[in-house]
């Protein structure tokens, strides 16, 4: 059901917003920027926003010297644009004070810089870094992984753990972006599409399933 990768992930997930041309360190600050701006927000919504940025000069000097304001009009309608800005400003100097301009090389860091949490720790490894250190449960996964059965839990952060018990660590850098884009085109989270979905017959959750009995 992903094997077209034409969901908005696909093309406009925060592993493809970063400005190919900067430098290795530039492209990190720009990914963990995207995460940063990508919580509770649509893919398209953060791509415009990264676009505007970069176009603005999204590196870590330019971004503690640009006017918060300013900053604010860059990514707007960004959700929570004002607080984001404040944590992108504050991770800034953050970076630029302790890290040289670079962004941390592991999640425990990464934990403690402002508005960053496990999650999106874990996709900042994958996108800045190239390393796998666990799966990132955001909503999608934390949605669909209850759905299908996977897991029994409230919490997405309760999912991460329980997705790596079973999980083969081989898989754990691809499941994020696998349900990402399967639940923006399918296992949506208000009024699934389960008569297109191969899992119709076998997901606990389906609404076919479910009038079938």
């Amino acid at each position: 059901m992903r094997q077209s990768n034409d969901a908005p992930v696909d093309t406009l997930g925060c592993d493809k917003l970063s400005d190919d041309n900067a430098p290795p360190k530039v492209q990190r600050y720009q990914n963990l920027l995207a995460l940063m701006l990508s919580s509770q927000t649509k893919d398209q919504i953060t791509a415009g926003a990264m676009k505007k940025l970069i176009g603005h000069g999204c590196t870590v000097e330019n971004v503690i010297n640009t006017d918060s304001q300013l900053l604010e009009e860059l990514i707007y309608p960004v959700s929570f644009y004002k607080t984001k800005v404040r944590n992108i400003k504050r991770v800034s100097e953050i970076l630029a004070k302790d890290w040289d301009g670079d962004i941390p090389d592991d999640v425990e860091s990464l934990c403690k810089l402002p508005g960053v949490g496990p999650k999106m720790a874990h996709l900042t490894m994958q996108c800045a870094w190239g390393v796998v250190t666990g799966v990132a449960a955001d909503t999608h996964v934390h949605r669909i992984s209850n759905r299908l059965g996977w897991v029994n839990t409230k919490a997405p952060e309760k999912t991460q753990v329980q997705l790596e018990e079973w999980l083969p660590r081989e898989l754990w850098g691809e499941v994020n972006h696998l349900l990402v884009g399967f639940g923006q085109q399918i296992c949506t989270s208000v009024k699934p599409k389960c008569q297109s979905c191969l899992n119709r017959h076998i997901c606990p959750s389906s609404s076919l399933k479910k009038s079938e009995k």
